[in-house]
């Protein structure tokens, strides 16, 4: 049934829709109380609103959203532009329950260049409207710091507040220390005028827009025209200026910088959270970047995520003025079409070259904000670390539950002596050392790991079983295929066993179905190289290798788990082989004890020397009756 159909307003929304034009325009739905519960934007408004009340929807929050509709209001507007743009305006002024929230909590440094008299040049996270310039904003604060070094160096810019209007400066003021150092020209004292010190405020503006390229030129011509003249002084502080601009911009250029005047748009999305990046780039050089978050509260499209962001970015960063300098559309790198262009714009997607370069940067950028946001969160609660990897095990293997305890299977023998296995456990992501459990083979002669595998599955989970104990949410086989089959196999014959006792009537039918339900659970197997470490993890029938990529913290908790559980049996065979191999023939007389054995042989050195003692011999060192003992046993084991 369409959810539509069970809003008790479903004929009276109906009679809105019918009546709705065929064009461009927002639409805004409320709730019983009059609240703004969601804004969209529409090519054709009416197409696009009926489709809400028209057919079934998947989205268990859009199927929520649509019954719960009380009225409908839309508003006409002339382009898909403008209503872009007032769909953007007004998610931000009434942060409706059901769209896309800007989640937008982080504030970058700018650069601002103070409309004063003799303008300061500083960092600044606030933007005051005042005539000043800002340019920004800086995502790494190194960068803008190395900035604002460089124009004190080169350009002498002041870093003092006196107010500076001549009045001020006729009445006189002291030069501090910067003056003295030649860090600063001295405007308080009159010692620049204010032509001369605007010219450096006009270069700085230029770098500080990334036209380097066009400075550098102009810095040339200047020095040659200077050294013509044989000003050779002043041409060698143009150079000098030349120089560390040059340098500036040859660390500042990512690509050529006949790519000017671009802006670069990178989209990542994971499950209800979508993360747009942007980069200006001017002349090569990036001069902008900034990433936004937006929580999806419906099924939107990514497309039109795309193009709320590219509205909200453009908006805050890219003046009116820009889309004067040309009569040509700017252009938009961007992954995929966004539902909507602005005007004086064009989107292109690019497959290769240094457009491509730039795409995947910023798509970098994006993942990297994602992976700071976890570690934000991880910092915060550690334990949220643990829990989406177990979420990231489950999404990989499509487990139906979270893999909160995952046991693993080991064996260890040396040609078929001593043959041991290990079980151990990791409970919400770590180690439960309590839960290990060790296994000394009983069933299997000589060396077969499968056969060995089997028999300790089956005494494990029939324990498990009879007991009552927790079962596993995932077993890890320390192996590839065929060991995953054993384990497999070995749970199907233990069903098997169960059966045949709720045949004979020793366990219910109930329980006999409990049985069966506990014993479905998910095998994996863990596969090593040459080198004995971990190279992938196997799951499914047939088995698939999983994609976990090297060195992410994923692929250290499954290596974690295949080195603990490779340890904890190779050092139960040690202990037992140890044992195996300091195993003495007094060990075999009975009422021969430890202390008694210890005492024997620091007095006699070795057993062939006690056999050949005399009873007094052995009487004197550990008494009559533990001679007598002995002496039989010898007297036994020589007939």
């Amino acid at each position: 049934m369409i959810q539509a159909k069970q809003n008790p307003r479903y004929d009276y929304l109906m009679g809105i829709v019918n009546l709705m034009p065929d064009c461009p325009g927002v639409y805004r739905y409320l709730d019983a109380e009059g609240t703004i519960i969601y804004v969209g934007k529409a090519k054709n408004l009416k197409r696009r609103v009926s489709s809400y009340f028209t057919k079934e929807h998947e989205s268990r929050r859009t199927a929520n959203l649509v019954r719960t509709i009380y009225d409908l209001k839309y508003i006409v507007v002339n382009t898909e532009t403008d209503a872009l743009n007032l769909e953007n305006r007004m998610i931000k002024a009434h942060q409706p329950k059901y769209n896309v929230l800007l989640k937008d909590g982080k504030t970058y440094p700018w650069i601002c260049v103070r409309n004063e008299a003799f303008p300061r040049v500083y960092l600044t996270r606030t933007l005051v409207k005042d005539g000043s310039n800002y340019f920004g904003p800086y995502t790494n604060i190194l960068v803008a710091k190395t900035l604002i070094e460089l124009f004190e160096q080169l350009y002498k810019v002041r870093t003092c507040s006196l107010n500076l209007q001549q009045a001020m400066i006729d009445k006189g003021y002291k030069v501090c220390l910067k003056y003295h150092i030649d860090k600063c020209k001295g405007p308080c004292i009159g010692n620049v005028s204010r032509e001369a010190y605007q010219e450096g405020i006009e270069e700085i503006k230029q770098i500080l827009r990334g036209h380097t390229s066009d400075l550098c030129d102009t810095l040339f011509a200047m020095m040659m025209q200077k050294s013509a003249e044989l000003k050779f002084e002043e041409a060698q502080q143009i150079k000098e200026r030349l120089e560390r601009i040059e340098g500036y911009r040859v660390k500042s250029n990512i690509v050529p910088s006949t790519i000017s005047d671009v802006d670069v748009f990178a989209y990542d999305e994971e499950d209800n959270s979508a993360i747009i990046s942007f980069f200006h780039i001017v002349q090569g050089a990036i001069i902008q970047s900034y990433t936004i978050e937006y929580k999806k509260q419906i099924e939107e499209p990514r497309e039109e995520v795309l193009a709320l962001g590219i509205d909200e970015l453009l908006e805050r960063f890219r003046s009116d003025d820009v889309l004067l300098e040309g009569t040509n559309d700017h252009e938009l790198i961007v992954p995929f079409e966004p539902s909507i262009v602005p005007a004086g714009y064009v989107a292109f997607i690019p497959k290769r070259g240094d457009k491509r370069k730039l795409l995947e940067l910023a798509e970098k950028n994006c993942r990297q904000y994602r992976i700071d946001q976890i570690k934000q969160a991880e910092k915060l609660n550690p334990e949220q670390r643990q829990v989406r990897l177990l979420s990231e095990i489950q999404k990989q293997l499509g487990l139906p539950k979270l893999p909160m305890r995952i046991e693993s299977f080991d064996n260890s023998n040396i040609s078929g002596t001593d043959a041991v296995a290990s079980c151990i456990v990791f409970t919400n992501g770590k180690p439960d050392k309590q839960q290990y459990r060790k296994f000394a083979i009983q069933s299997v002669v000589g060396s077969d790991d499968y056969a060995s595998m089997h028999e300790v599955v089956m005494r494990r989970y029939r324990r498990v079983i009879d007991e009552m104990l927790p079962v596993p949410d995932l077993i890890l086989a320390d192996g590839g295929i065929g060991q995953m089959h054993v384990i497999q196999q070995a749970l199907i014959d233990l069903e098997g066993q169960f059966l045949q006792r709720s045949m004979a009537g020793e366990i219910s039918e109930e329980r006999m179905h409990e049985v069966h339900e506990l014993l479905q659970i998910p095998v994996g197997g863990l596969v090593k190289d040459g080198h004995h470490r971990t190279r992938q993890m196997l799951f499914g029938e047939p088995p698939q290798a999983v994609d976990v990529k090297t060195g992410s913290n994923l692929f250290h908790l499954l290596e974690h788990i295949q080195d603990e559980v490779h340890r904890f049996a190779i050092t139960y065979h040690r202990q037992k082989r140890s044992k195996t191999q300091v195993h003495s023939e007094l060990d075999d007389v009975k009422g021969i004890g430890p202390k008694t054995k210890k005492e024997l042989l620091v007095a006699f050195k070795s057993v062939k020397r006690l056999r050949e003692a005399s009873e007094e011999e052995v009487a004197a060192v550990v008494g009559p009756a533990k001679a007598r003992l002995l002496k039989e046993h010898f007297q036994v084991e020589k007939e």
